[in-house]
């Protein structure tokens, strides 16, 4: 295996479905349906997992999509390798048109994401990671760079979710008073983290494996964690229930 190589794939993967995605974002039409949890789904959710699933296929890896098929855990839990995809996490941030949406693709091998993509087509953040090469970001046109770890300092800093600060988030954040918050959509929580503009990312909504595998990726290969608050373990993937426990995004030496 190839991690340089799987990772290029899933960097391209994750363009051409901010691609495609910008295509329905400029348009008139998203194409606004509500799905059974009352999430909001768009074409662009929709165009994205075919765009990715088309690459991500040619590996010959099992994929699990927000918007794929539901794969009973009989079959699954013997992978080994598998890509975890989110083709448009922040569909609210879309519908609002505020940019702060990605494209998430993570390689997960067992139970740990060991590449991450994240791509925030609008802003032209490109985010990637793996234990190889370590986590970089490219801007634009400018050139990649590669992102530190941020030693264990003084939290300054915490992000929170614009669309979900609920009272059990900011009875957290009240332990550290005088703090500066930062409010973000989608996976882009996480980046804040990893670049160092925050120090910690606490998360008690509900999320599922596909809105932090491909942001995990990322933080793993360069020391980065996403703890179970209630176990103090990093989180794990391909779970019998795909859904999240809450959990604390941070750096620790």
């Amino acid at each position: 295996m190839n991690i340089k190589e799987l990772t290029n794939l899933a960097k391209e993967a994750s363009l051409a479905a901010g691609k495609a995605i910008l295509e329905i974002y400029n348009s008139a039409d998203f194409g606004v349906e509500i799905k059974g949890d009352n999430s909001p789904l768009t074409k662009a959710d929709k165009v994205a997992h075919q765009v990715i699933v088309n690459y991500l296929e040619t590996t010959g890896f099992p994929i699990i999509s927000e918007e794929g098929k539901d794969i009973p855990y009989e079959i699954r839990k013997n992978w080994e390798y598998f890509w975890m995809v989110d083709p448009l996490d922040g569909t609210k941030e879309f519908i609002k048109k505020n940019g702060e949406f990605t494209v998430n693709i993570a390689l997960i091998h067992n139970v740990k994401p060991i590449i991450g993509v994240v791509n925030a087509p609008v802003l032209e953040w490109l985010y990637w990671g793996n234990q190889e090469e370590g986590a970089w970001k490219k801007e634009g046109d400018e050139d990649p760079f590669k992102l530190k770890k941020q030693e264990k300092t003084i939290v300054k800093t915490i992000v929170a979710s614009r669309s979900h600060l609920n009272p059990e988030t900011q009875e957290f954040i009240d332990r550290y008073p005088g703090v500066e918050i930062i409010s973000m959509g989608s996976s882009l929580k996480f980046m804040l983290v990893a670049e160092g503009k925050a120090q910690i990312y606490p998360r008690f909504a509900p999320t599922m494996e596909w809105d932090t595998a491909a942001a995990h990726g990322i933080l793993n290969s360069f020391g980065g964690l996403i703890k179970v608050m209630s176990i103090n373990s990093n989180l794990e993937y391909n779970k019998y229930n795909l859904l999240n426990s809450s959990f604390i995004c941070r750096f620790e030496s």
